[in-house]
């Protein structure tokens, strides 16, 4: 039944469904999943958003639960949605674990990306670090990925949308805890640097965050190094000091991902900086052989949510 309707969901988003609008696959006492299609923004283009409720949320009607924000969120449930046919199965593994008592109860929100992913998930404020030749190699990126050399950034309104219009339509109409501390966003790839970029500009919105696989180097080798070096820059200045976040690091050694190591140890060096304590409030994971993929992400979900929901 959830397959059917998630395609049935897909196929409207693709014809142009204008306003958004409520369904539900399940019933009272089972976990549901609501989808708000084509849910409009005044800072970014329409896009579905699926709103995934544990049995638990039906169970105990008296208690709000927290929130996970996901990006690429047509990749999280369904694979007739997922781009490469490969979801992450987030809605069966978080209720097992919620089930098991090994996480605690939450809602999770998947955010569907849109053809202008790639603008909306680069970090924008740190585009101001760029020096000249940065910039011309990362216009040199745009016309390879066919955005066009003058493409806008949109990291910041994309957030806006996330902040001041998602987020207060999740806690209106459903029970959430609307605090720092129980508001959590996560994602992979690029999707892995505008988690963090949320909680380095949000630090009062976002108590934890989840770079899966994250795209440090920009690039899709490491020829090109300035940029990224001016992203850890952006970081040193604007990534919260510890004491009120928890945060969450992987990588694997495959395909992509073999590129990301370098990278992920200078960003640790930032944590500790920071005052962030592997294994307290900071955890990087190193995953041998793991390729860059949904598959790759679906091995360890688990992992991920124990660290974001730990009990």
């Amino acid at each position: 039944m959830k397959i059917m309707l998630n395609l049935l969901i897909s196929l409207l988003f693709l014809n142009g469904c204008a306003t958004p609008s409520l369904h539900s696959n399940a019933t009272a006492a089972q976990s549901r999943i609501d989808y708000l299609n084509a849910f409009s923004s005044r800072y970014v283009i329409p896009r579905n958003v699926e709103v995934w409720l544990p049995r638990q949320y039906f169970l105990t009607p008296n208690t709000a639960l927290p929130v996970l924000y996901m990006h690429d969120g047509q990749n999280l449930f369904s694979p007739h949605s997922a781009n490469f046919g490969v979801a992450w199965e987030v809605d069966d593994i978080a209720q097992r674990l919620m089930d098991e008592g090994r996480i605690k109860p939450a809602i999770i929100v998947g955010i569907w990306s849109t053809p202008q992913r790639r603008m909306e998930y680069f970090p924008e404020r740190a585009a101001s670090y760029f020096s000249a030749q940065d910039e011309t190699v990362i216009e040199k990126l745009k016309l390879h990925l066919g955005e066009g050399k003058n493409s806008e950034y949109r990291a910041d309104d994309y957030l806006k949308f996330i902040v001041q219009e998602l987020k207060p339509y999740i806690d209106t109409h459903y029970r959430s805890l609307p605090e720092r501390e129980n508001t959590l966003i996560a994602g992979s790839s690029m999707g892995g640097l505008i988690s963090l970029y949320a909680l380095s500009e949000y630090p009062q919105v976002f108590g934890s965050a989840a770079g899966v696989s994250t795209h440090w180097p920009l690039f899709f080798n490491n020829e090109q190094m300035g940029p990224a070096e001016k992203l850890r820059d952006y970081l040193r200045d604007y990534f919260p000091v510890a004491g009120q976040h928890r945060i969450y690091f992987d990588f694997g050694t495959a395909t992509l991902d073999q590129y990301y190591e370098v990278h992920q140890l200078q960003v640790d060096n930032i944590m500790r900086a920071k005052g962030y304590v592997q294994g307290r409030d900071w955890v990087t994971k190193k995953f041998p052989g793991a390729e860059h993929n949904e598959q790759a992400w679906q091995a360890r979900v688990d992992t991920i949510l124990q660290f974001l929901l730990k009990p």
